[in-house]
């Protein structure tokens, strides 16, 4: 089976955090986005993984290219880089890494993890992994009959007919099948909203006789935005707590109270502090005189006389406030 990881967005909601890091290589729980949708999706398969096909933006630069191979090769697969020069759409994306659409195929696009105890059913000709939401409106759903058939696709219904949201998670008995619908939509220009999508692809797929079913997961897992890959990492280090090693044994922490779950990384410092619950402290943090509780800090960061909660703090930054003496009356707010 191969992987193909459509990663090349430009994640402008993660600003300014994907100004210098892509959003996929940002961290949850000591480890980036990628590296854990990809063990993730490993940890499912029925088969070996023969390769993991990366899809990228030119510019992500050699060192991101090098880690992705070395995730790959981590985990006992051929690693292969892909590029996306322009962003076209979804089916576009896939289409980057045409060559490793052969055999069974599993799709996944890297701003996503997910929560599933399931096994990739590989007889089947395809399978779409989806999440029921309160609001439907937002996302594409699918409608389903009564044998767990997919019978439709809907784009961002107005009106209800499923709360069944796909989440980016796909699988294809038939690469080849696949890659050629892709190229059918790009030979003859069929686009929605100015782009091509997978969507139009499955449909053409469906019509011709390929049965997709779906398939839930437990827990569906965003990260587009800050709030919400704040609220992944607490949820991944509720999930992986005592099944990683979630702090790290050169981590030195003086006269602090650890309130787990939480990561810290290698070389991490920590003194005089109360961390937790839900805080990854990437590796060489420094961290002084704080209260820092459902966060995350990246590597070589310095935090003193901080009080943080629900923040994310990038590579290298420098916080330092103002101890302070106070003398507040009744009912103060400070903000």
């Amino acid at each position: 089976m191969n992987i193909i990881i459509p990663m090349a967005g430009m994640g402008k909601r993660m600003r300014p955090h994907t100004l210098t890091t892509a959003k996929p290589l940002l961290p949850i729980a000591g480890k980036p986005i990628v590296q854990r949708l990809v063990e993730d999706i490993i940890a499912t398969a029925n088969e070996k993984v023969a390769e993991i096909a990366f899809i990228i933006a030119p510019h992500f630069g050699k060192s991101t290219e090098n880690m992705l191979l070395g995730v790959a090769e981590s985990l006992g697969a051929k690693g292969k880089i892909c590029y996306q020069e322009e962003a076209l759409g979804t089916a576009h994306a896939i289409l980057c890494a045409a060559d490793s659409l052969t055999g069974n195929v599993f799709i996944a696009f890297a701003d996503t993890l997910f929560k599933a105890d399931f096994r990739i059913d590989t007889s089947k000709d395809a399978i779409i992994w989806t999440q029921k939401v309160d609001d439907p409106s937002a996302f594409g759903v699918v409608k389903l009959a009564d044998d767990g058939r997919i019978t439709e696709f809907v784009e961002k219904p107005e009106k209800f007919v499923s709360d069944l949201a796909i989440i980016g998670v796909y699988y294809f008995k038939d690469g080849e099948n696949l890659r050629k619908e892709l190229q059918y939509l790009l030979d003859n220009d069929i686009r929605e909203k100015g782009e091509y999508q997978l969507t139009n692809a499955m449909e053409n797929m469906k019509n011709k006789g390929v049965a997709f079913y779906c398939d839930q997961v437990e827990e569906w897992l965003d990260c587009g935005n800050k709030d919400a890959t704040v609220y992944t990492n607490q949820r991944i280090l509720e999930i992986k707590n005592g099944k990683e090693v979630l702090v790290a044994k050169t981590a030195v922490l003086e006269n602090v109270t650890l309130i787990q779950p939480c990561f810290i990384g290698e070389n991490v410092v920590v003194k005089n502090s109360v961390i937790g619950p839900h805080v990854s402290l990437e590796s060489n943090v420094k961290i002084e005189n704080s209260i820092i509780s459902n966060s995350i800090v990246q590597e070589k960061a310095t935090v003193k006389n901080a009080h943080f909660t629900n923040t994310m703090l990038g590579k290298d930054v420098i916080y330092s406030d103002k101890p302070r003496e106070l003398s507040l009356g009744d009912f103060s707010v400070i903000l």
